[in-house]
């Protein structure tokens, strides 16, 4: 069940970015699914690559942001399902291997809706829905940083244009922060955005500014982030513990 949902949440995101490249004629594969047979996720996500070179900032935006939104509109349905489908269980003291997860906003609200409060001593074991929503979640935090070329830097770059280096640069700062002093396994995304994602190419066309549908669109966006992000997804790995999470999985 688990990989029936995670495959087509991520699908799903990644077609978003393939209709909308298609729509403004920027020639774009099919997603293709890059395996990882082992936990937590056993995927390494789905990808398509698009060529050419994208026209306007318009078409930037819309593309930048087509993914993240049909992805997580496709995760919230698996979310609800699966978090009622969910068990909760004494773990405390018990000798069930259990990964213990983040709790993003939004996982945080719905479970609270939902459930209501979790008794002191117990947890949430997710259902194979809750859980690949979760990573949904999961999966477009990480897309919607606003940094170079992923799908965050995309829409502050048709937002801002050229002074969107300096986003760039506080986001790095952010995440650095976070590996130093709250849990340093965001240290390897700083690595990495360091080498592969801080610049981002112009659309040809960089005088055309957005429209106030799309800026307003660009606030939903913002929205969506701080609703899906959370500074420690894997919370036993943090400097500082933290036990008032979302729940876990058995491992």
């Amino acid at each position: 069940m688990y990989s029936a949902s995670i495959m087509t949440i991520l699908l799903s995101h990644e077609m978003g970015h393939y209709v909308m490249s298609r729509r403004y004629g920027v020639p774009a594969t099919l997603p293709y699914f890059i395996p990882l047979p082992m936990p937590p996720f056993g995927t390494l996500g789905a990808i398509i690559r698009m060529k050419g070179v994208i026209l306007n900032k318009k078409a930037l935006f819309d593309i930048g942001v087509a993914g993240p939104l049909s992805g997580f509109v496709v995760a919230i349905p698996f979310i609800v399902l699966g978090i009622k489908l969910s068990e909760i269980q004494h773990i405390a003291g018990s000798n069930i291997p259990f990964l213990q997860l983040g709790d993003p906003l939004l996982f945080k609200i719905l479970q609270k809706m939902l459930l209501g409060d979790i008794p002191e001593g117990y947890d949430l074991v997710l259902h194979p829905f809750a859980y690949a929503g979760w990573v949904g979640l999961f999966v477009t935090a990480l897309n919607l940083l606003p940094v170079g070329q992923l799908d965050g830097g995309h829409v502050v770059y048709a937002v801002f244009g050229n002074r969107s280096k300096w986003v760039f640069a506080a986001s790095i700062t952010v995440l650095a922060i976070l590996s130093i002093v709250y849990n340093p396994g965001w240290l390897l995304l700083v690595v990495l955005l360091l080498i592969f994602g801080m610049r981002h190419p112009q659309p040809l066309d960089m005088e055309t500014g957005l429209d106030t549908t799309r800026k307003l669109l660009a606030l939903l966006v913002l929205v969506i982030f701080l609703l899906s992000f959370t500074p420690a997804p894997f919370p036993d790995t943090n400097i500082f513990k933290n036990t008032n999470n979302t729940g876990g999985i058995p491992i």
